[in-house]
């Protein structure tokens, strides 16, 4: 799979980011990566450095959009078929990457490594809020899409295109809702995440419940004047 690149953007993961690309390296050797860090105070980068980890430091703190498009441009310019946003916290499992290239494979622009397609009677708070952003899209565009939360996805290489080379588009549910009005076929892969290996999510509640107002009033209203 040596025409697919991982995506790992980093912002202090000093407590995971050895045991996550440890665990490619010992275990998935036939996939490439590139850990993008994303301006970390801590010791991200230096471990990467010292274990000779494929890296690309940023030398401030762009965000998850500038950091993702960081990686999307390396993978654009080295050339890749598709790349795979995977998360540096060891949420992401790389065994079920296969799957979701086997399923790009068949002709999509994006795969989506959904944690709810097959869980309907699933009715967490995580859940539901996916829910309610997948009934925003599905209203907005007629596609279905299970899991628009899900931060596994893999692109192809006319998505890599787009988000290395126009605008900055952060990889969120409304950038999907955005590029599927544009013509993009999105599919959906059943994947298990995992706990977090070390440290605490940014998404405690309260920034849950506003990044879910955000990504419904984006979705429902500001993508209608979204221009590429």
């Amino acid at each position: 799979m040596q025409d697919i690149l991982l995506v790992i953007p980093s912002y202090n993961e000093e407590k995971n980011i050895q045991t996550v690309v440890g665990e490619l390296e010992r275990d998935f050797p036939e996939l490439d990566y590139i850990v993008v860090n994303d301006g970390s105070t801590d010791r991200t980068a230096e471990i990467c450095r010292e274990n000779g980890y494929r890296l690309l430091d940023l030398p401030v703190n762009l965000g998850l959009a500038g950091c993702f498009q960081a990686g999307m441009k390396y993978a654009y310019k080295k050339g890749y078929r598709y790349a795979i946003q995977f998360d540096g916290d060891g949420q992401h499992r790389p065994e079920f990457i296969d799957a979701m290239r086997k399923k790009m494979d068949e002709g999509y622009d994006i795969v989506i490594g959904s944690r709810f397609v097959d869980s309907p009677k699933d009715f967490s708070p995580r859940m539901v809020g996916s829910r309610l952003i997948a009934g925003a899209i599905r209203l907005t565009t007629g596609v279905r899409i299970a899991d628009p939360t899900s931060g596994m996805r893999m692109f192809n290489r006319e998505m890599i295109q787009e988000f290395a080379l126009r605008l900055n588009y952060g990889p969120e549910p409304d950038t999907i809702s955005f590029l599927v009005k544009q013509g993009a076929r999105v599919a959906e892969v059943p994947v298990k995440i995992a706990e977090r290996l070390a440290g605490e999510s940014y998404l405690k509640p309260l920034v849950a419940a506003k990044y879910m107002v955000r990504m419904l009033i984006s979705i429902l209203f500001i993508q209608n004047f979204r221009k590429r």
